[in-house]
């Protein structure tokens, strides 16, 4: 049975779940970011751990198909070297886990962000698809939002 579970959890069955498996996740954020529900599961160890077990089953898979883990610090030389490393479907599979575990992080702090100062969802709703969609971009947003909601202009929290 382990067998068969295991051909099962190709990189691209991976990829799929992770990708479908997230969403929940975000639209628990945006509806309803207050509820112990929400807390329980995305504000708590239990997604990252998710997401963690699938990192760490594919660093296993990569190395069981030979494949060197310590190419990767060539990502950091040239444009080319990244390109290459995400020509590998592995790493390219790790560095997507990657960014959902980072936007889903940031998407948490958000929306506690905003309950916190008691923002509308409707405001914090536009800057949570964008972190969704886009990181960065969605943080900007919210921080330009945030300063009218907290009456104060502060680079950290």
């Amino acid at each position: 049975m382990l067998i068969q579970f295991q051909q099962y959890l190709t990189f691209e069955n991976i990829y799929l779940w992770m990708n479908f498996g997230i969403l929940p996740f975000w639209l628990m954020l945006i509806i309803i970011p207050d509820s112990k529900f929400t807390t329980f599961f995305v504000n708590s160890i239990i997604l990252p751990l998710i997401l963690s077990t699938a990192y760490i089953y594919i660093l296993y898979q990569t190395v069981l198909l030979g494949e060197s883990i310590f190419d990767v610090f060539k990502l950091y030389l040239s444009l080319d070297n990244l390109y290459t490393i995400f020509a590998t479907e592995s790493f390219l599979l790790i560095f997507w886990l990657h960014f959902l575990a980072l936007n889903i992080f940031l998407g948490s702090w958000i929306s506690r962000d905003g309950v916190k100062y008691n923002m509308p969802r409707t405001m914090v709703c536009v800057p949570l698809i964008l972190v969704y969609l886009t990181g960065p971009i969605g943080l900007i947003l919210y921080w330009i939002i945030r300063i009218f909601y907290a009456k104060k202009l502060g680079f950290h929290d």
